[in-house]
């Protein structure tokens, strides 16, 4: 795997390394050892899939506070998303910062979004999927959510947004007392 840096401190754009041969190709995807070796939570609690039929789909932007802060490796396995993150950790050089990324099947890329940072993302493409490995359980008492519009952050979406759950958008506006991490 390699692990190229964002413009957002701690978090990581990855990509397989493919080994080829007549068959097809082999990659590693996950090895705790190699997240351990960057400085990254290797710990998996929770596998979460997310299958969303139509384009324009807006899902986040979510986290959860401690104890239950979590990391994640996020994948499209299926259609293609643009996936968000925003940090929200209290005295980071990048806080209240937002990086969108383009993750897509055929790229197999993924993005590795630590404990701290609201995570969201809009479908590209009708029947996307995306494959979450959490480094915690989820939890209804810390979760929490800012809006995916919210002009603290200003986040440009490519899409208009065509499907959204009605608690993603009453999500209230960000406070940085309510949601610092």
């Amino acid at each position: 795997m390699k692990f190229l840096p964002t413009d957002l401190a701690g978090a990581f754009f990855i990509e397989l390394e493919e080994h080829h041969d007549e068959r097809g190709f082999f990659a590693r995807a996950w090895c705790a050892h190699e997240y351990e070796v960057h400085g990254l939570r290797s710990t998996i609690a929770q596998v979460n899939v997310s299958y969303n039929a139509t384009k324009g789909t807006l899902r986040g932007l979510h986290y959860q506070v401690p104890p239950s802060a979590e990391a994640k490796v996020v994948r499209c396995t299926r259609g293609a998303i643009f996936d968000v993150i925003v940090d929200l950790r209290a005295g980071s050089p990048t806080y209240a910062q937002w990086l969108g990324v383009m993750l897509n099947a055929a790229r197999r890329n993924m993005l590795y979004v630590p404990e701290g940072f609201a995570h969201g993302f809009q479908t590209l493409e009708d029947e996307t999927e995306v494959l979450y490995l959490m480094s915690n359980f989820h939890d209804p008492e810390t979760a929490r959510g800012i809006r995916f519009d919210d002009p603290a952050f200003a986040i440009e979406w490519p899409l208009p947004v065509l499907s959204i759950s009605e608690k993603d958008a009453r999500w209230d506006r960000f406070s940085p007392e309510a949601g610092v991490i």
